[in-house]
Parts: C-alpha cells; sequence; structure tokens
C-alpha cells in the first residue's frame, strides 16, 4: 500500500529574504551554510521550530578548499523529511528550507524532503512543484544524485532533475553559458539531453 502524502506549507529562500518570514508561521527549518559562516540573526525572530544546519559549499565536483555535500548530509534531510511526517499529526508544518540565494542547495533539499513526504508522488511532479515554489530554481546535482542512489529511485530523480534543467534553459539560454563558465558544465549537458532536440543557445 502506498504511503499517504504529508501536506505542509513550504518556503524556499535565500540569506536576504529570512526577515519576511518570521510571521509566517516556520515549524522546521533547514540551514544550508558555507563551511565557516556563523548563520543568520534573523531566527531569533522565529516562534520556535526545529532547525537542521548543514554546512557545505554549493559545488558538485572536488575543488581547492571546497567542502561538497555527502551522503551524512543527504541522511540528515531525509532524517528531517522523517520528522515531518511525524509532527504533522494535528497541524499543518511550514518547512523553511534556505542556502546563500535559495536557487541551488536549497532547492535540491526541498526537492529531497518532497521525495520523503509526499511518496505518492513521482519524480516529475516532485521538481515541477520545487519550480512552482522557486520559480528560478536549479537544483544542486550532486545532492540529487546522492539522494536517487539513497532513496533507490533508479536514476528517475536525475532524470526529472534534467527536465527542470531544460525548462529553465529553455526560457533562459543564457543561463547555461553562465553554468559552463562557472563549474557546472554537466548540468547543463543534463539538460540538455532531457530537451530532446530543442533549441538551445548555450
Amino acid at each position: 500500500m502506498m504511503a499517504k502524502s504529508t501536506e505542509f506549507f513550504t518556503t524556499i529562500c535565500g540569506l536576504s529574504e529570512l526577515d519576511r518570514y518570521s510571521p509566517s508561521g516556520v515549524t522546521h527549518v533547514l540551514s544550508i551554510l558555507d563551511p565557516g559562516n556563523p548563520g543568520p540573526d534573523a531566527f531569533s525572530k522565529y516562534p520556535p521550530h526545529g532547525r537542521v544546519i548543514l554546512y557545505f559549499h554549493d559545488e558538485i565536483d572536488a575543488g581547492p578548499n571546497t567542502v561538497l555535500p555527502e551522503i551524512k548530509d543527504i541522511r540528515k534531510i531525509v532524517a528531517l523529511g522523517e520528522s515531518i511526517v511525524e509532527d504533522s499529526g494535528e497541524s499543518r508544518p511550514h518547512l523553511l528550507v534556505h542556502c546563500h540565494m535559495g536557487i541551488s542547495r536549497s532547492t535540491a533539499a526541498m526537492a529531497i524532503l518532497l521525495a520523503i513526504c509526499r511518496p505518492d508522488e513521482d519524480e516529475e511532479t516532485i521538481f515541477s512543484r520545487v519550480l512552482q515554489t522557486r520559480p528560478h530554481a536549479w537544483p544542486n546535482s550532486l545532492m540529487v544524485e546522492l539522494a536517487d542512489n539513497l532513496l533507490a529511485r533508479a536514476g528517475r530523480f536525475v532524470s526529472a532533475l534534467g527536465g527542470l534543467y531544460a525548462a529553465q534553459l529553455t526560457k533562459r539560454p543564457e543561463l547555461g553559458i553562465y553554468l559552463r563558465n562557472n563549474g557546472r558544465a554537466r548540468e547543463v549537458d543534463l539538460g540538455i539531453r532531457r530537451a530532446s532536440g530543442r533549441s538551445l543557445l548555450v
């Protein structure tokens, strides 16, 4: 029997947006910060909430002084999703996920959390929800690859991510050039493969 979806509010944002969400009834927070970042002061204005903090860079390949996301980080994201399911009995939780800009690490994390909290939804629907919540999302592919393996998604999670990339490149073809020049070429290539022959100027 397929598990039932957990209903909860979702917010994805960057550091500069945190203040605006303090009155919104957030119950769970996932903070993804660069290593060495002391963390934002904004949460002192939030009501009591559960918070998980992870530290790694928004990169997908190893490099000097780079801390990549690891499987232990994905396990903590999964555990947070499981705690949201447990806490959803009497009220609807409000989950806020943030990284520095609210574009890459946080959107990948939200996709993973949705996979835990909405097990009846397929991967394409999950990434569609992420895109609706954060229209300029470009999830970190390494995080999604790690989650695909951990959750036994058999490549479907990564394939659906390619569909999101393809949609973004169709809307903003110049994005491909920027990403190629900033260490994310294989994400662009994944999007192109999923675009199935569309004309993308990258």
